[in-house]
């Protein structure tokens, strides 16, 4: 197989030192997933039933629990998994209620709107001392607009419902902390919410180790042994009565102490996690904290981002910069906050929402001020400290808005401002609190691989993103991230994906403003004039046409994108991928759904992995075959071949517009008009 894009100068990753590695017991099994994939997989091992009414963007978890219970699928200790959807998301809570009332191990799935409507059922669950774990794909929520994507007011809006609170930045923490989560609801008996950011982590496919069986029942135990059932006749109980004035506050102020368990058993459960899997968490994780004198704190997938970015303001700006990733939001770690931050000069909260009624800030910003408040007075547990950092907050990445290096590296310049800065600004808009952009940075792990492709949606580009992903994490071996721009419009309209591949973990969760191969599924595409924007020079486009004459495909591509790809000396590679599909498809429904397979022929023939991998053609199309079963599986033999087939036709039917036709416009004489 060819190798068009590993150019010495970008491809090579540099060598790195690594020490001698620790064998834990369980380091996980290594596969590529999205974050809702990781929470089914755990979900689906140890709970006994999910109650949920699903909604965007918690949906494919709700899916794929169902269809593990229509596939009758039983957990680790024998239980037939069951699946209940009522008529709305309180309803659903209900159920949740109803089923951990009898001692059952249950879980839901939800977003946005539907969070705030079970709102009422959260607090009795809570009430009821009721371990029961919910998987949110935080959203935001309807306001002056509908959004379905990333946003933390929801969340927010039940902060106070008495549920701990933990939050993951990718694919793997969602995974891991919904199996956290669970022991400690149990062990302390306070619900918990499994937080992940809507699409941009419950949809993005990433390299993931999944926890396995084995610790996962050694982890949380026989739900049947564990867990209590309230509505036992032979040990009757009252639960949920009525109290009045002389009961109630006797109650509430009662069940303070279940909370008080909730710390130590995060602990304990962190720690346990870390000795058996390697993988290390906390309430925070600080990231080059100890010498900063300005950090960043935040929560959700930006975080990653910021990990990024805080390296190169060290490296390349000479800035002691840090990052602080909250982890847990209930109980609220203010000890660690404190701690980390108390010694720096400045530190900036961004945060995925807006409350512009509250003059001291969004809701971890509140939360901070007041850890730093009762740290200056030395109670509620903190040691006493003498000065509080100058303190900045922002509101960054609302609806799923871009939020990049450029965006965090405005936030530092604005703490080190000798004006003083804005207290409270936004980024990623055009408006007057905005903090502008002075430089935005390729972050890309070294040697970094990177796609952006432009489709439609409905013509299947998205999920072959996904199988692209698969096979480079799963068949060779490397890191991936792929992820799509949804748009609420969905099939029928314009669709953005991207692809990272790379030799470490990428932390990079943006849209991708530097690529070494553009793909175009829809033709319109090259007439936007941006759309070549990105492309690194020596890079490729890959890009749909029904001719096969190199003429009449350059003749069709406008001057003014022409005229760049000479500039960048970029390759141009065409196929008429609709023909294909057309071709092949053996179900009329499958024709439209099928143009978008036939790039991964192309990504197969234009990328270097096959051959540094040393594998055989047979050896990489076994590898595809077994990823388009985990995506088409259900739609039967016929149409895995089916794909298959356009997979090597994509390979073999690819063409290149030859350097002379580029470059010398003389020769474009007697093409089609």
């Amino acid at each position: 197989m060819s190798a068009i894009l590993n150019r010495e100068d970008i491809r090579v990753a540099q060598p790195v030192r690594e020490a001698p590695e620790v064998t834990f017991e369980y380091p996980g099994i290594p596969t590529t997933c999205d974050g809702a994939e990781a929470v089914v997989h755990v979900e689906t091992h140890i709970s006994q039933a999910a109650g949920a009414y699903p909604i965007t963007s918690s949906t494919t978890m709700g899916g794929g629990f169902n269809a593990a219970v229509m596939d009758g699928k039983k957990n680790l200790w024998g239980d037939p998994l069951m699946f209940f959807e009522p008529e709305s998301e309180h309803s659903a809570a209900s159920i949740c209620e109803g089923f951990a009332v009898a001692g059952g191990r249950v879980t839901n799935f939800t977003s946005g709107q539907g969070l705030v409507l079970m709102k009422e059922v959260l607090y009795t669950i809570a009430g009821k001392r009721l371990p029961v774990v919910m998987n949110i794909g935080a959203r935001a929520l309807t306001s002056q607009g509908l959004n379905v994507h990333a946003g933390h007011d929801d969340v927010m809006s039940v902060a106070d419902c008495g549920w701990g609170m933990i939050f993951a930045r990718n694919a793997q923490e969602a995974g891991d902390f919904c199996l956290i989560a669970r022991r400690v609801a149990e062990a302390t008996c306070v619900p918990f919410f499994n937080i992940q950011d809507g699409f941009l982590t419950t949809h993005t496919v990433e390299t993931v180790r999944l926890p396995e069986p084995e610790f996962m029942k050694e982890y949380v135990g026989d739900p049947k042994e564990k867990l209590i059932n309230l509505m036992d006749p032979a040990n009757p109980l009252m639960s949920g009565v009525v109290q009045n004035q002389d009961s109630y506050m006797k109650g509430k102020i009662a069940q303070r102490w279940y909370y008080e368990k909730v710390e130590p058993a995060l602990e304990e459960a962190f720690e346990l996690f870390y000795r058996k899997t390697g993988r290390k968490y906390g309430f925070v994780e600080p990231y080059r904290c100890e010498d900063a004198d300005y950090i960043l704190v935040g929560m959700g997938c930006y975080m990653e981002t910021a990990k990024a970015t805080v390296d190169y303001l060290r490296e390349k700006k000479g800035i002691a910069a840090g990052a602080l990733t909250i982890f847990v939001f209930r109980p609220f770690p203010a000890r660690h906050i404190v701690q980390a931050l108390k010694d720096c000069l400045a530190f900036t909260v961004f945060e995925r929402m807006d409350d512009p009624l509250s003059t001291t800030g969004n809701h971890l910003t509140r939360e901070i001020k007041a850890a730093f408040c009762d740290a200056m007075l030395g109670v509620n547990g903190q040691e006493r400290i003498r000065r509080i950092p100058r303190i900045y907050h922002g509101a960054a990445g609302l609806g799923s808005r871009d939020v990049r290096p450029g965006d965090i590296i405005a936030a530092f310049d604005n703490m080190m401002d000798p004006d003083g800065g804005r207290h409270f600004f936004c980024v990623g808009i055009d408006h007057p609190l905005a903090l502008k952009r002075k430089e935005d940075p390729d972050l890309r792990p070294p040697g970094a691989f990177s796609m952006r492709g432009h489709s439609v949606g409905g013509f299947g580009s998205v999920t072959t993103n996904k199988i692209i992903a698969t096979i480079a994490g799963n068949v060779f071996g490397k890191d991936v991230q792929a992820y799509p721009k949804y748009g609420s419009e969905k099939k029928g309209l314009p669709t953005t994906y991207y692809l990272t591949i790379a030799d470490t973990h990428i932390n990079i969760h943006c849209e991708l403003e530097h690529v070494d191969l553009l793909v175009i599924n829809d033709p319109t595409a090259i007439l936007n004039p941006n759309v070549l924007k990105g492309v690194v020079p020596g890079g490729a486009i890959f890009m749909q046409s029904p001719y096969t004459d190199p003429r009449d495909v350059w003749q069709r591509i406008p001057e003014y994108n022409r005229r760049i790809i000479r500039e960048r000396k970029l390759r141009v590679y065409y196929c008429d991928m609709v023909k294909i599909a057309r071709e092949v498809a053996s179900e009329p429904d499958l024709q439209m759904r099928m143009q978008g397979i036939v790039l991964l022929g192309a990504f197969l023939k234009l990328t270097p992995y096959a051959k540094q991998a040393n594998m055989s053609d047979e050896q990489v199309y076994a590898g595809v075959e077994k990823a388009l079963r985990k995506y088409f599986g259900r739609r039967g033999e016929r149409v895995i071949q089916d794909n298959m087939t356009c997979i090597k036709r994509g390979y073999n039917e690819m063409q290149e517009i030859p350097q002379e036709i580029i470059h010398n416009e003389s020769l474009l004489t007697g093409a089609k008009a």
